[in-house]
């Protein structure tokens, strides 16, 4: 069975309408979007519906699709120009810009202002105003900025310093302790000696036990 053909003509019922208008619209819009992506193509879609509500979809930045669209009429009168036109009208184009932002810049420092109105010395002052203010901002942020790095090196500095104050208290404590054991050492080396004298005095006394008794026997015989 063949699919029955739609005539193409206005849809009287509002709501079938609606229906087919929001349908067709992202069937359109997904057409668009494969378009661009295979043929790399820069696309811009822009619908209003009948109630007068704005779709739109654009492969990129549809201010740039726009903007081009609009240099088109004078692209094409350019491009229709001779190439000796062409370089000449460029060439006039640069230089007339070149003149202008000079002067302009000759005014922002305060030169040839005689010939200035009140209204362009007005904005001029305005100009000058929102330069300064800008400037002065860009000052403060790096003010801040350079305050907030000295800050943190200070922070990291006096780390730094307690880091080595307790390094020093710990060499300091552990030289003590060193100290007092080697003289903990030496003291105990000399009570041992001192013990050793007294057990040899022992020793030899115990060796001898009659030595007292012969002394006793020789005074009571007169020897």
């Amino acid at each position: 069975m063949t699919r029955q053909k739609i005539e193409i003509k206005k849809i009287d019922n509002i709501a079938a309408r609606q229906v087919t208008f929001s349908k067709r619209r992202r069937g359109l819009f997904k057409k668009a979007h494969e378009l661009a992506t295979l043929c790399d193509a820069d696309i811009a879609l822009i619908v209003f519906s009948a109630s007068g509500k704005l779709f739109d979809y654009s492969s990129s930045s549809m201010l740039d699709l726009l903007r081009r669209h609009n240099m088109l009429p004078e692209l094409n009168n350019i491009s229709q120009l001779p190439p000796s036109q062409l370089e000449k009208s460029a060439h006039a184009k640069l230089t007339e810009e070149f003149a202008a932002k000079t002067k302009e810049l000759r005014h922002m420092k305060g030169e040839e202002l005689q010939e200035l109105g009140i209204e362009e010395l007005k904005q001029l002052e305005k100009l000058l105003e929102n330069g300064l203010n800008r400037v002065i901002e860009t000052k403060d942020e790096k003010f801040l900025k350079e305050i907030g790095t000295v800050k943190e090196k200070e922070t990291l500095l006096m780390k730094e310093n307690q880091r080595l104050r307790n390094k020093l208290m710990e060499t300091l404590v552990d030289r003590d302790e060193q100290e007092e054991e080697e003289a903990v050492v030496v003291i105990g080396g000399n009570s041992v000696g001192s013990k050793s004298k007294s057990n040899t005095s022992n020793s030899s006394s115990s060796q001898n036990p009659n030595s007292q008794d012969y002394d006793d026997v020789s005074l009571k015989l007169g020897l």
